[in-house]
């Protein structure tokens, strides 16, 4: 008996073990399976939040961004939350531990997306002809500069050379080669270059009201971004995406004179031009991309002249002859360098009609494309007549200094001007004026907190982005 009653009370203790582990087991699965429901809440929630996107901004832009003030223009924290309690469990509390809006570390969460999408639709093979070009378009640049400079210096001389009275006796003996000049230095280079077709827009903007001059809201937390948006690749095809998706002023050209009003309602027409120069009105960013334009080409077309003899002896004679009417014959060199440099501006006006004509320019000048003859200089800048270039197989055109600049650029400027532009076209053409790019959410981090089972509290983390 005493031997039974011994592996009874064996047995007992393994039933009550058996028994005990059983149950912690279950506690355990209650617990692992509340836990899992609650991140799978969360997660229900969050996705069906991110999946109220801004759809205008996506059917236009391709970007996909959350508009955190939901219609009302005022943005709110507890506007997510309670969107997250309606997705999700009243029971569980959410913290905002990381955000990121479009306007971010210089529009970086736009730039990400932007990147992606021209990359998936197509790739880089759209960009690998321009990148062996970004070392030329760079000696470009630097070229117009030291004309533009250069330019600066000319009108003191021509001043110095023509004095106070001698127009007249210029005009008097066949023209004044130097009209051109002093025309860009009074009245400027739209005064010079716009073809006769194409009418200035005189739109404007309040600059203030611009996502990329106003305070913004800043989003914060340690969240994962791309590397590398502003290598060489990736800039041209940002670059791109500007140039498929905004206005420019050849393309505004190649319509008639009145469709500045029948075009699709813009607050701006030359919008490729603001993202470069950032100005309120579209007529102060034209004529800064074209002054740009004139002398880089100016700079090409004075390095051909210095290389061609036949028109160098066609200078030469004037020169001598300006000279003699001056009275000056000692001047007749320096007269020579002067008219070359005034030559070199007169072909670039042509230069420039022929581009926002919609045409293309030549790379290079040579005896066979050079557009404007000395005898029409004389009249250039005073005459009522407008000559411009044929188009050129295989020339350059407006857009291709877009491009140049474009890649020149700020990274930072031109991402927060692309902004701007889509927030204005989204209040002009879909009447939503109450978008504002740093209240689009792109990413988002939370702390949760929530009751499992026996009071136990649970706190883990959630995170969604547009990738």
């Amino acid at each position: 008996m005493m031997r039974k009653a011994e592996i009874t009370a064996f047995l007992s203790m393994v039933f009550v073990l058996l028994v005990s582990f059983v149950l912690g087991m279950l506690e355990v699965s209650v617990i692992q399976t509340s836990k899992s429901m609650s991140r799978l809440t969360v997660d229900r929630a969050v996705f069906s939040l991110f999946g109220g996107y801004q759809s205008e901004l996506f059917e236009e832009y391709h970007v996909f961004a959350l508009d955190g003030s939901y219609g009302s223009g005022t943005f709110s924290e507890d506007q997510l939350t309670g969107r997250l309690h309606y997705y999700g469990d009243p029971g569980i509390s959410h913290e905002i531990t990381g955000i990121q809006y479009l306007t971010d570390n210089g529009g970086q969460a736009f730039r990400e997306q932007v990147l992606e999408y021209m990359e998936s639709k197509y790739g880089i093979s759209l960009v690998r002809r321009f990148t062996g070009l970004t070392q030329e378009w760079e000696e470009e640049a630097i070229r117009g500069e030291q004309m533009e400079q250069e330019e600066a210096d000319l009108a003191a001389d021509i001043q110095a050379l023509k004095g106070d009275s001698e127009d007249q006796i210029l005009q008097e003996a066949g023209g004044d080669p130097f009209t051109c000049l002093e025309v860009l230095d009074k009245s400027g280079v739209l005064s010079l270059v716009m073809p006769e077709e194409m009418t200035l827009s005189g739109r404007e903007i309040r600059q203030e009201e611009q996502a990329s001059a106003r305070p913004l809201r800043t989003g914060f937390g340690s969240l994962p971004q791309r590397q590398g948006t502003d290598g060489l690749e990736e800039k041209l095809l940002f670059n791109e995406y500007v140039l498929k998706n905004f206005t420019n002023a050849a393309l505004k050209s190649s319509t008639d004179a009145g469709a500045d009003e029948e075009a699709p309602v813009r607050s701006l027409a030359y919008e490729a031009e603001y993202i470069l120069e950032g100005k309120a009105s579209d007529k102060e960013n034209l004529e800064a991309v074209l002054l740009k334009i004139f002398f880089i080409r100016m700079a090409l077309n004075y390095l051909y002249l210095m290389s061609d003899t036949g028109k160098q002896g066609e200078v030469t004679a004037l020169a001598t002859v300006i000279a003699t009417v001056l009275l000056i014959p000692e001047a007749a060199e320096v007269i020579s360098q002067l008219i070359l440099l005034a030559w070199a501006a007169g072909e670039s006006t042509v230069d420039l009609r022929t581009l926002l004509s919609g045409r293309r320019a030549p790379v290079l000048k040579s005896a066979e494309n050079w557009q404007l003859p000395l005898s029409s200089l004389l009249t250039l800048g005073s005459s009522a007549q407008r000559l411009s270039g044929n188009d050129t197989e295989g020339g350059i055109s407006y857009e291709d200094y877009l491009r140049m600049f474009l890649f020149l650029g700020n990274t930072d400027d031109i991402t927060m001007r692309t902004l701007d532009r889509i927030e204005e076209n989204l209040a002009m053409e879909r009447a939503l004026d109450h978008i504002r790019a740093d209240q689009c959410i792109t990413k988002l981090e939370l702390q949760n907190e929530t009751a499992i089972a026996g009071g136990i509290t649970y706190t883990f983390p959630a995170y969604f982005g547009y990738q």
